[in-house]
């Protein structure tokens, strides 16, 4: 990992996603808690799941604007108008206006904003780092992503307890503001150059003459000629659709989906209200933490394992993981609970890092904006409606048995890996060339 940090352009970007993940953090915190906490009723909880996942599902339809569009002005853009959009929480708190309703309205505005950040981030890995560093940046990448949830989410669950929610939405807007910053000073190379913007090349480049395009990227003609991209928007959603079709990718997303219908919507929708049978706030937060501590530690020691056979590691991630989660819920002692969730995230955190590593390798850079996008909107599909349908179940059935039946979900997913011999059968993510992702 110390020779990834040495790349400033790396440097850069890994700051800038720090900084807007404590933004995420806090802010997905505060709205959640402000919709329970206005109402009492877990169904609202479930329908702002619902809103914050939905959009997801679109994200397949940003991958063509993010292979397209100029990714340092994107990154900027995006952070600066979230920015913008979340005061209207604290305004609307100041003047008296404040519902509900307010908080439903601007959750999808958000997310949905938030669907440009995560796929423009993915193709922007491989363009600024060598290929044999991408999955210590994807750790880095990840434990940036945990490591602040892990902090933030602990962070606000205190922090509502103490000041509300609303005061935390004021300083969800300055993280927008200062990774806008963060990002306007990142240099991403073109697609198809071949060449990572490493901090040495970056100086080499500063002293040869060479044109330079709006927002920062070189226009100087690639080594290696890449074949001609689509004429249009939808040639360049059918171009990412059928690299994906046929390839191992699709038997991977089905099962995502299945088990992100139960486990992340019934984790979404439900969890405010089991974590309220447990202490309030302070007990959300603390469960918010643990998961995102047990993924952080996944991430850490995701780049050691990335010589196993990557199939028969994920059969044994989730089984371990499913057992852990169903645990933990049956507990029924916080301190037990949130141990045992924190144990229940490393194989999940270790497993995503790898398999993020897997992608941006096989992927041509030209490609990777589309298919990060469409493999995300696949596999969080069915998330909002397990959140809307969960939170409607713990209504019914009480948040605790919701929240069993999403560890379930977990320790099914690791019986469908093991049931499916080309999963079963993936090699060591260090030798992505054998794990059967290229198109049939």
């Amino acid at each position: 990992m110390r020779s990834v940090l040495g790349n400033r352009n790396f440097r850069r970007l890994f700051a800038g996603r720090l900084i807007t993940n404590v933004g995420d953090s806090l802010y997905f915190v505060a709205a959640t808690w402000l919709v329970y906490d206005l109402t009492g009723d877990p169904t609202f909880s479930g329908v702002a799941g619902f809103l914050v996942m939905a959009p997801q599902a679109l994200q397949a339809f940003a991958g063509p604007l993010v292979d397209r569009w100029d990714l340092r002005r994107l990154l900027v853009g995006t952070q600066v108008v979230q920015g913008v959009v979340i005061l209207a929480l604290p305004l609307a708190a100041h003047v008296g206006m404040l519902s509900v309703w307010v908080v439903l309205t601007v959750i999808p505005l958000l997310s949905l904003l938030n669907q440009f950040v995560y796929p423009a981030q993915s193709a922007a890995l491989p363009r600024i780092v060598e290929q044999d560093e991408l999955v210590s940046a994807n750790s880095l990448f990840s434990l940036a992503y945990q490591g602040t949830e892990l902090v933030a989410n602990a962070a606000a669950g205190i922090l509502i307890a103490a000041v509300g929610a609303v005061a935390l939405f004021v300083v969800d807007s300055i993280t927008f503001a200062a990774a806008a910053l963060l990002f306007a000073t990142v240099r991403v190379p073109p697609a198809g150059t071949g060449d990572a913007m490493s901090e040495s090349a970056s100086e080499e480049s500063a002293e040869a003459p060479a044109a330079v395009a709006d927002g920062g990227q070189e226009t100087a003609e690639p080594a290696d000629e890449s074949p001609p991209e689509p004429d249009g928007y939808h040639d360049s959603l059918r171009e990412g659709l059928g690299f994906v079709r046929g390839t191992i990718l699709v038997p991977i997303v089905i099962g995502a989906t299945l088990v992100n219908f139960v486990a992340s919507g019934a984790t979404i929708g439900v969890l405010p209200a089991f974590a309220d049978s447990l202490g309030g706030a302070g007990a959300y937060g603390a469960l918010m933490a643990a998961m995102a501590g047990g993924m952080l530690v996944g991430a850490i020691v995701a780049s050691s394992l990335d010589t196993l056979p990557f199939g028969r590691l994920t059969i044994g991630s989730f089984l371990l993981s499913g057992c852990l989660w169903m645990a933990a819920i049956t507990a029924g002692w916080l301190p037990a609970t949130v141990a045992l969730f924190a144990l229940a995230a490393v194989p999940i955190g270790a497993s995503n890092v790898l398999l993020s590593s897997v992608v941006q390798s096989v992927v041509p850079d030209r490609l990777l904006g589309r298919v990060s996008a469409l493999l995300g909107s696949a596999s969080t599909a069915a998330v909002p409606v397990g959140a809307l349908l969960g939170g409607a179940a713990a209504s019914v059935f009480g948040p605790a048995t919701v929240m069993l039946a999403g560890g379930a979900g977990v320790l099914l997913l690791g019986v469908y890996w093991l049931a499916h011999p080309r999963l079963r059968a993936m090699g060591a993510v260090s030798d992505a060339e054998t794990l059967q992702v290229e198109p049939a």
